[in-house]
């Protein structure tokens, strides 16, 4: 993928101090005590269905099928029952309306961008995890304890407030507090205040990032919705500037 600019180096180490100041450990030592995420993800071109994780899912959340470049169609929801507010917000939807200049670069949520087919880095800590996503710039805190922002403190944001906790090897993240946002990128929205909850794992060979995300919005959906989400590791590379250009939208006008 070429040399690491300098800058991202930079980046990196801006990180590193960070994650020092607030309780950090070397990854020798997060290793010793729990799996070490740490580094370079590429999205799996399909994701693992871990039966681990899968187990853990809520009984009545459907899984959706949309994980990397795949979307659903204009009404096609992959079988998550919408309320009659989100209905009509989806009946009025084009696809016109975001390929604006106003629009296009709009950020999503994480409901949508984590699944997105672009690479994550993680920074790993004690004390709380840095998870830096490639698509539109995107940086999530997730915080293991309430000490530095309590969930009361916290202003809606598209990447919300994530509290996390160890269940033996296995990371579980809740996240609240998200702004509005696409769940499909084909009209259907969630209001701010879906809740999701995500696992991960590594695979045996630790080459593999294995995750779910579940999501209820009972505002927006009468059912949960589930994603499975697989990354790759790859050594040696950092994430890079997604810079959205909103002349982009430009190329649709016509």
């Amino acid at each position: 993928m070429g040399a690491v600019p300098s800058r991202r180096i930079a980046a990196a180490g801006a990180l590193a101090l960070l994650l020092a100041g607030c309780g950090g450990t070397a990854p020798q030592e997060t290793a010793a005590k729990h799996p070490d995420f740490s580094g370079f993800w590429m999205l799996a071109r399909a994701p693992v269905e871990d039966e681990v994780l899968k187990a853990k899912l809520s009984p009545d959340a459907v899984v959706l099928q949309d994980t990397g470049a795949p979307e659903y169609g204009p009404g096609d929801f992959g079988g998550l029952k919408l309320t009659a507010k989100a209905q009509e917000i989806a009946n009025a939807w084009k696809i016109e309306d975001d390929m604006t200049v106003s629009n296009t670069c709009r950020i999503p949520s994480i409901v949508y961008a984590m699944q997105g087919p672009f690479p994550i880095e993680i920074f790993q800590g004690s004390d709380l995890m840095v998870l830096r996503l490639e698509y539109f710039d995107m940086a999530r805190v997730i915080f293991f304890d309430d000490r530095f922002m309590k969930e009361e403190e916290a202003p809606h944001t598209k990447v919300g407030y994530s509290i996390a906790h160890w269940e033996g090897d296995e990371l579980v993240v809740k996240t609240s507090k998200l702004k509005e946002a696409t769940i499909t990128n084909n009209g259907l929205f969630h209001s701010d205040q879906v809740r999701v909850i995500e696992r991960f794992r590594l695979s045996p060979d630790g080459k593999q990032l294995l995750s779910t995300q579940e999501f209820e919005d009972p505002e927006m959906l009468e059912n949960k919705g589930a994603r499975f989400i697989t990354w790759n590791k790859v050594e040696g590379d950092h994430v890079r500037a997604y810079d959205c250009d909103p002349s982009f939208a430009e190329n649709y006008a016509n």
